[in-house]
């Protein structure tokens, strides 16, 4: 960790699995019932905003639409979709939630994306990890709110370290970690990921203006892995 701290976060029912499992499975229930995808986490605009960037880099040559992306806390799939409509499709889904993935399946095929989703947990060991999305490395991984959502757990200082250790052994060497995030401002994303990511820059978003000060209501950052 950098030398800098940051302030955590007073814990939170969001940085709990029986939340995100009891939200997934009533959403399966309203999918099921009338084709409703869910709450899109930050707004789908905010995947555009990844995707977007991604798209430019393809275009300057930079990255290939056959880079391997994981999708780290996927949740209900829709970036993971979006992304394969947009010619990402190697990508894979991955969420510790079982209900989310059977949703983010549900989406998938609705859409006839050709996505793997898998239930893990991104914080479990990896040297005795049974994933099979866990034992391998990706070019790019994607984060949505994943990273906000440890930060709110009883065991968020342990868990966070976890976090950035499994992502940096799941990116290849020089690979890209884009993270989006309402909790944690650029500077404070770069004090706790700095120790094996480079920050690279970050999308511009949205800015609000309250009591004199301006802010963002959600920081997008590009990261890439050191060698």
């Amino acid at each position: 960790m950098s030398s800098k701290v940051v302030e955590e976060l007073p814990p939170s029912q969001l940085g709990t699995k029986p939340y995100w499992d009891g939200c997934y499975e009533k959403e399966i229930e309203n999918f099921d019932s009338h084709g409703d995808v869910g709450e899109v986490w930050f707004g789908e605009e905010a995947g555009m905003r990844v995707i977007n960037w991604l798209s430019d880099k393809e275009q300057e040559g930079e990255v290939s639409t056959g880079a391997s992306i994981l999708d780290v806390g996927c949740g209900n799939g829709v970036l993971s979709v979006d992304l394969y409509k947009e010619g990402w499709t190697e990508v894979t889904g991955v969420d510790y939630s079982p209900a989310a993935v059977e949703l983010a399946r549900k989406v998938a095929k609705q859409e006839d994306c050709q996505i793997q989703f898998e239930v893990c947990d991104i914080l479990e060991d990896m040297d005795t990890t049974e994933s099979e999305a866990m034992k391998k490395n990706y070019d790019i991984v994607v984060d949505k709110g994943t990273f906000d959502a440890i930060s709110l757990a009883e065991n968020a200082v342990t868990d966070k370290k976890v976090y950035v250790a499994n992502i940096a052994q799941l990116v290849s060497s020089g690979g890209l970690l884009l993270i989006t995030s309402c909790n944690w401002t650029e500077e404070e994303l770069i004090c706790q990921l700095g120790d094996s990511f480079t920050h690279r820059e970050t999308i511009p978003t949205p800015q609000f203006s309250f009591g004199g000060k301006t802010g963002n209501t959600v920081t997008s950052c590009i990261f890439r892995k050191k060698k």
